[in-house]
């Protein structure tokens, strides 16, 4: 089991791979007709996954090594960014299996209409191709399997290649 989920699990009590993961909380809060994710739109799926990796990076930063909120901000943008993912994305790639690999493929080549500043197009295009793929995981409900993705290419983007467990 990631790190990050037991720390999940054994600090706040919160499970996130079982009947009461965060997205079956929001599904129960709010209330929404059922839909096929392999409907949603690659930028769609993007969109959330972005989200997901925000708060799974920022937990690890503020789990890891508490600081000022400016501190937090900066450690945590140098691993939140479009090369960062895209090297985290190339690490990682090679244990896809094949209907992750399909969709992060789908991100990637999405159409997208923007490109973030200080980010070259291939860069920007792994990102969203890795940002997909949480937004897909995280839908089917396969948390620990994207902490496992993440926790695995950590060590590829972090300052000297610090561990993760």
């Amino acid at each position: 089991m990631p790190a990050i989920l037991k720390t999940f699990e054994n600090e706040w009590g919160f499970k996130m791979n079982n009947n009461d993961s965060l997205l079956n909380q929001i599904h129960r809060h709010f209330p929404a007709p059922g839909r096929d994710i392999r409907t949603y739109s690659p930028l769609t799926l993007a969109y959330l996954g972005d989200a997901v990796y925000e708060i799974i990076i920022r937990t690890f930063i503020v789990e890891g090594q508490p600081g000022t909120v400016h501190a937090l901000h900066k450690r945590s943008s140098r691993l939140v960014n479009a090369k960062a993912q895209a090297v985290l994305a190339a690490s990682v790639e090679h244990s896809l299996n094949e209907e992750e690999l399909a969709v992060f493929k789908r991100g990637r080549n999405a159409k997208s209409h923007s490109v973030a500043k200080n980010a070259d197009i291939i860069d920007y295009r792994n990102a969203t191709g890795l940002e997909a793929l949480i937004g897909y995981l995280y839908l089917r409900g396969h948390m620990e399997r994207c902490l496992e993705l993440v926790q695995q290419g950590l060590p590829s983007i972090l300052p000297g290649g610090t561990k993760t467990e």
